[in-house]
């Protein structure tokens, strides 16, 4: 009987000690920890959501989309739902494209979310959801395309999948486009579904700006297209074109090659995505010899009538250098000097300008520094100040050699001499807006900045139509149009230090129509082969774009031209 009484008491006791247990656990959680448990109960009832802005569209100067946002479908999973990772990624791996392997890790260590694949296009997402897998969903996120293709890639750039800028004008403008994102906090039933009622709470996404660009794209597309011909036809390693309107700065194309499609970047090499155009640097060869004419001419130091003896192609200047022209010439007016692109006629020239003064004008022509053109990756050149350069540098660079440029940098300076004189500062950007059309910034159009005179202008303007007309850029020749441009043919260096015989960069700056220019066109072909000469490759590539634009530019087709 003892025995049974001690089996009662004890049995009382732990029900007693369970029972003091699990009222200390209730007190506790309803105390103690009340506030942490209301927060997480709160927490599944209330749904936080960010609401995406629409990142802004850009145009190009007519209005024309470049680049803009649309809807796709993409992919997720909730793992915790998903039956069977191993089955599931073995399922979705061949529909979406993705690796099962690494499909399988994401699925086996996601908690409650997980991307299988995103901005698919339409016909994929529908296989995914004829699967009808357990836990995998389909979602419209944004997606950015770029209805051109390859068309102004380098300018325009690309963005990641979370739409971030990554390169070109995407890049740069990215804080201007992307917007605001909103939020919205709400309920959301026993089934995780958001419920939107009088207690919903949200602040609206505030969408990108537009961007509208100073690029024409039918200029850009006869400018690619020309390009695309240069590769092909002199097999070079790459290129470049820009065109400017010298009366503003503004760029109407601006191209590269190699290329790439910004709808795929993925699938383009490093080198296929870099803009040469503000990049790359070379060494101008004979079209910085305008720089050096028009020193000499603005500073009263020589006359278009001069003569200048050229040494019938050899000259030695200092110590063992000796100066060549590809054809030998006597005795030529410094015009002709110009237009037969004689090295020794405009190095024995340069003569008359001191280092100072030549740096100058290198200067004021915005070669050595960035033209500030407002897209990415633009570098400065090189230009040696006077005080480092060599005892054959006063000889080198008036000839455009020991210098170093950009073909925007070339624009720029040719653009300041169709202007009369006066550079206007390169630009890209026109305007930025919002959707509504409300305008919130537009790119200024200064005065300009004088270098040289409206006379010493003129003066070049007959020496470079003359190089068209008769010298060195015959083959840019228009029937019917007067336009002007300087050649230049520049050797590149080798790793030795020594100048090559073999890689070239072939190079035409051209603009018209002469006297009142609307157009200047830079063209630089990297390496050409087997021509080499900027007369033979590039001065055609600027005739085949100008011949096409001409109707579209409605340009007066005058049967000759007084100067």
């Amino acid at each position: 009987m003892r025995t049974t009484n001690d089996r009662i008491v004890a049995a009382m006791a732990v029900s007693f000690g369970l029972l003091a247990l699990l009222i200390a656990r209730c007190a506790w959680l309803q105390v103690v920890a009340a506030k942490r448990y209301r927060s997480l109960g709160e927490g599944q009832h209330q749904a936080a959501q960010v609401l995406r802005a629409q990142r802004g569209t850009i145009y190009d100067r007519h209005g024309r989309v470049l680049a803009m946002s649309a809807s796709a479908p993409s992919v997720f999973a909730d793992p915790a739902l998903v039956a069977s990772t191993a089955s599931a990624a073995r399922e979705l791996a061949p529909v979406v494209g993705a690796n099962r392997e690494r499909l399988e890790a994401r699925l086996e260590h996601g908690k409650r979310f997980a991307w299988v694949a995103r901005q698919l296009d339409l016909g994929l997402a529908e296989r995914v959801a004829a699967l009808r897998s357990p836990g995998i969903g389909i979602r419209e996120e944004p997606r950015r395309l770029y209805p051109q293709g390859m068309l102004a890639s380098h300018v325009l750039g690309f963005v990641d999948v979370d739409h971030r800028g990554l390169e070109g004008l995407e890049l740069d403008l990215n804080s201007a486009l992307r917007g605001q994102p909103g939020w919205r906090s709400t309920v959301r039933d026993a089934k995780g579904d958001a419920l939107i009622g009088p207690w919903t709470v949200e602040t609206a996404p505030r969408d990108g700006l537009d961007a509208v660009l100073t690029i024409d794209s039918v200029v850009q597309a006869v400018v690619e297209e020309a390009l695309d011909w240069g590769m092909k036809k002199y097999h070079a390693q790459g290129g470049s074109i820009v065109v400017l309107d010298p009366r503003t700065g503004d760029v109407l194309a601006m191209a590269t090659r190699p290329g790439y499609d910004p709808n795929e970047p993925a699938g383009a090499a490093l080198e296929a995505r870099r803009n040469r155009t503000v990049t790359d640097l070379f060494e101008p060869g004979s079209v910085f010899k305008v720089v050096t004419a028009a020193a000499l001419l603005e500073e009263g130091r020589i006359l278009p009538s001069e003569m200048v003896d050229c040494g019938q192609g050899e000259y030695h200047t200092v110590g063992s250098h000796i100066l060549h022209d590809h054809t030998p010439h006597g005795l030529l007016s410094f015009h002709d000097v110009i237009v037969l692109s004689s090295n020794i006629g405009t190095a024995k020239a340069a003569q008359r300008l001191s280092r100072e003064e030549l740096y100058r004008y290198i200067t004021a022509f915005g070669f050595g520094r960035k033209t500030g053109i407002d897209v990415p990756g633009e570098v400065s050149g090189m230009v040696p100040s006077p005080a480092r350069w060599s005892g054959t540098s006063h000889w080198n660079i008036p000839i455009g050699q020991g210098v170093a440029v950009t073909p925007i940098q070339l624009a720029s300076m040719m653009a300041t001499i169709a202007n009369g004189g006066v550079r206007m500062p390169p630009r890209v950007v026109r305007r930025l807006g919002t959707p509504q059309g409300r305008v919130v910034y537009e790119a200024p159009v200064g005065t300009g900045e004088r270098v040289i005179r409206q006379e010493t202008a003129e003066i070049l303007h007959q020496m470079l139509v003359g190089v068209v007309e008769s010298g060195t850029g015959r083959l840019a020749k228009i029937q019917g149009l007067a336009v002007a441009g300087k050649t230049g043919t520049a050797q590149k260096l080798e790793p030795n230090g020594h100048y090559s015989h073999s890689r070239y960069v072939a190079s035409f700056v051209g603009y018209g129509p002469v006297p009142d220019s609307m157009f200047v066109i830079v063209v630089s072909m990297d390496e050409p082969r087997p021509a080499y000469f900027g007369g033979v490759v590039s001065a055609p590539m600027f005739k085949r774009i100008v011949e096409r634009l001409q109707s579209y530019w409605g340009l007066e087709r005058p049967a000759g031209i007084m100067l």
